[in-house]
């Protein structure tokens, strides 16, 4: 097979993996920066341009792998559009992709779909701050950025002045925030259950760093191997299912209701993962992508 790998950075972890996974297995692989692709877009014969002197057609690629940052979102997931236009198989989809990216769209319909999830508020300019905060239980509340990632922009509200300070900050810049209930239980903890085709096939739970209540490795947190309840396991692929990725990284917290879904990853990095739990979640994802890709298997086909 031919796969292209969709990344900004040829010397990431997860990129080296990948491409060391895929070649492993026999086949051909190119990381492709999807900064430097341009894309022409005709009903007849869709292409991407690469650099200065290469085109990619109908036929050049069997499979991509999309690794696409929170900071290239738009742009991204046009390059793996314009796959998807060509027939060829995307890992994720583009609409899978920005449908996870946008954290107020995955809550509503992760909650449409009965997924337990914490409780959270979101408002435009709310009239009645302090209406906002109770609907979330009170503080210790967490405020978070929709456009945040590794934990950059999630606050941590011990008491209801504060929170009431830090969203009037947040919205006098005109920021969008989420607000949810902070979840006592989980003890600064959380668990992320990697999904590969509809199954659970790593978990490592997070532990925050001391004094720190965001448990993502970027921010110092440790990592372990994480024995999944059934109920868990199934909320994790449930999740996946309902933002149509077939490989994320679901993160979740222990509440006394049950497993509760903070986020869903489409571009989860492989280094904690494979560190915690000594799986190779690069070679399993290299299985999924030989027993499912073909041409013309997108379900949006371009048209999302």
């Amino acid at each position: 097979m031919r796969i292209a790998i969709l990344s900004r950075n040829p010397k990431l972890y997860s990129t080296i993996r990948l491409k060391d996974a895929a070649q492993r297995a026999g086949h051909e692989v190119r990381v492709i920066d999807a900064l430097h692709c341009f894309m022409h877009i005709g009903a007849a014969d869709p292409t991407i341009h690469y650099r200065r002197d290469e085109v990619f057609s109908r036929g050049d690629f069997d499979a991509v792998i999309p690794r696409i940052g929170a900071s290239i979102t738009f742009y991204g997931t046009a390059v793996v559009r314009q796959f998807e236009m060509m027939g060829v198989y995307c890992v994720n989809e583009s609409v899978a992709i920005t449908r996870a990216r946008d954290k107020l769209r995955s809550m509503q319909l992760l909650s449409r779909k009965g997924v337990g999830i914490p409780v959270t508020a979101f408002a435009n300019h709310p009239d009645d701050v302090t209406g906002l905060i109770r609907e979330v239980g009170g503080a210790p509340l967490v405020i978070k950025l929709l456009e945040g990632t590794q934990g950059i922009g999630v606050v941590l509200a011990e008491t209801n002045n504060v929170a009431q300070s830090v969203i009037e900050a947040f919205m006098g810049l005109e920021t969008n925030i989420l607000v949810q209930e902070f979840v006592k239980e989980s003890g600064g903890s959380d668990i992320r259950c990697f999904v590969v085709g509809g199954k659970v096939v790593a978990a490592m739970i997070r532990q925050a760093a001391e004094g720190e209540f965001r448990s993502n490795l970027h921010r110092g947190g440790t990592a372990t191997a994480a024995h999944l309840t059934p109920a868990e396991r199934r909320a994790a692929v449930k999740a996946a299912a309902v933002m149509g990725l077939n490989v994320c990284g679901v993160d979740l917290l222990r509440s006394s209701r049950g497993p509760l879904i903070v986020e869903v990853n489409s571009s989860p990095g492989l280094r904690g993962i494979e560190e915690a739990t000594g799986k190779d979640v690069a070679a399993l994802i290299i299985e999924f992508i030989e027993r499912s890709a073909r041409m013309d298997k997108n379900q949006t086909k371009g048209r999302g």
